[in-house]
């Protein structure tokens, strides 16, 4: 048993200038339960006096926070369990600012109450002049969920083949009918037409809803109508078009996007911001000013809204430079191909069973689903998934013919030494 005079007295170990600085970002009260059982190994004789604070440092925490940094090597561009689109640089200093005090329903000039997050509207109705308002709430589910109750009673029309499931067994017809309208299906599966449409309106039809199917593509013997063509009804045409692409996309030419749907005649326009728009999760509803004023308005409208973190990095991602999903896109396979070259030759001079592998990648959160992107992957032994996926910061690549591949489509370039050096360490090398 170690003499109790030896044990380190607990105000002149707070003090520490490191326990200090881990105490500004842990909380005091974190780092003194790690003292105390620091100081109980010096009284067993398990620990020396001059070993306490490296030992306290050493069993603390590395953030008060549960989530952990991931690099995001799987090939998935947009992945939905790694939080899907990782937000700019612009749209993470927003996030700085709106975490204090701010005028995110304030109108500065007058003194009285603004409209909530006036900033990001005027934003989107820059980045999609086709519309004459627009709405945001919490994600995109929460935007069907608020029209479907501001209709509750009442008939929305869907194509059978549009009723899907859009992730974790939530499914679109679900959520609908919970919100109290009542779906008319129209059509087969794999085929409808306009006169399926026609014949299903009538005078309790609240809206037409044409639903972007997610994850999947029906092919062969099919049919759909376009939005130009549901137009002609004598009832509001809503498009769910899921993925958030504003404008269209020159690698993604079958992902319906907000722009052409308003002016193929829809009167509404919902989408998710965390997708292809590269920003915070976020429910954006675009169209008729009648309609998104009625919706902006209508009592559920207060259980949906977005709070001041989301509007400032959806802001920021609108006004702000290009995203990292969008940027990702953008980038040539020669250039990921160089890249992998380079992260190679670092690992192979340390001694490790590295290659270059020519791969392909996904687009993920469920937009477009049949194109894939052609990129490039460093490979290595299969056995280092584990210890890569426990790291930190986390490493998360796929297996692929026996190896394990750490695609760098989304990897963004300035992380290639940080994926390096985790790799270095896990082989030991």
């Amino acid at each position: 048993m170690s003499d109790p005079r030896r044990v380190p007295r607990t105000d002149r170990l707070l003090a520490d200038p490191a326990l200090v600085a881990a105490a500004s970002v842990l909380g005091r009260d974190v780092v003194k339960r790690a003292v105390r059982t620091a100081q109980e190994q010096v009284r067993t004789g398990g620990l020396e006096p001059e070993a306490v604070v490296p030992a306290v440092i050493e069993a603390l925490p590395r953030s008060t926070i549960a989530l952990r940094r991931v690099v995001n090597a799987t090939g998935v561009v947009v992945h939905t369990n790694l939080g899907r689109a990782p937000l700019s640089a612009a749209a993470v200093e927003a996030l700085g600012v709106a975490a204090g005090t701010t005028d995110v329903e304030l109108d500065l000039a007058t003194g009285r109450r603004g409209r909530r997050g006036a900033g990001a509207i005027d934003a989107l109705l820059a980045a999609v002049p086709a519309a004459e308002d627009a709405h945001v709430v919490n994600n995109g589910a929460a935007a069907l969920a608020l029209l479907a109750i501001a209709h509750a009673g009442r008939e929305v029309v869907v194509a059978r083949g549009e009723l899907v499931e859009i992730g974790d067994g939530f499914r679109i017809p679900e959520l609908l009918t919970a919100c109290g309208v009542r779906l008319r299906e129209v059509g087969t599966t794999n085929r409808v037409r306009l006169q399926d449409y026609a014949d299903a309106v009538g005078p309790d039809t609240a809206l037409v809803l044409k639903v972007h199917p997610s994850n999947f593509v029906v092919s062969g013997f099919t049919s759909s109508v376009p939005l130009a063509e549901l137009a002609s009804l004598p009832v509001p045409v809503v498009a769910d078009i899921g993925s958030g692409l504003l404008e269209p996309h020159p690698l993604l030419p079958r992902e319906p996007d907000a722009t052409t749907s308003l002016r193929a005649g829809a009167a509404l326009v919902t989408a998710s911001g965390d997708k292809l728009l590269g920003g915070p999760q976020a429910g954006l509803l675009l169209g008729r000013r009648e309609l998104v004023q009625m919706l902006r308005r209508h009592p559920f409208a207060r259980a949906v809204r977005s709070d001041k973190l989301a509007l400032a990095a959806l802001e920021a991602t609108l006004r702000g430079p290009t995203p990292p999903v969008q940027r990702a896109l953008a980038t040539h396979p020669q250039q990921l191909h160089d890249r992998a070259v380079a992260v190679v030759a670092r690992l192979c001079a340390a001694g490790v069973d590295a290659t270059v592998v020519r791969t392909e990648a996904a687009v993920g959160g469920g937009g477009a689903p049949d194109v894939t992107l052609p990129s490039a992957a460093v490979g290595l032994p299969a056995t280092l998934m584990e210890p890569l996926r426990s790291g930190h910061p986390a490493v998360l690549g796929r297996l692929e013919g026996g190896r394990l591949l750490l695609d760098l489509v989304a990897v963004a370039p300035e992380d290639d030494t940080e994926l390096a050096t985790a790799v270095l360490s896990v082989a030991g090398a």
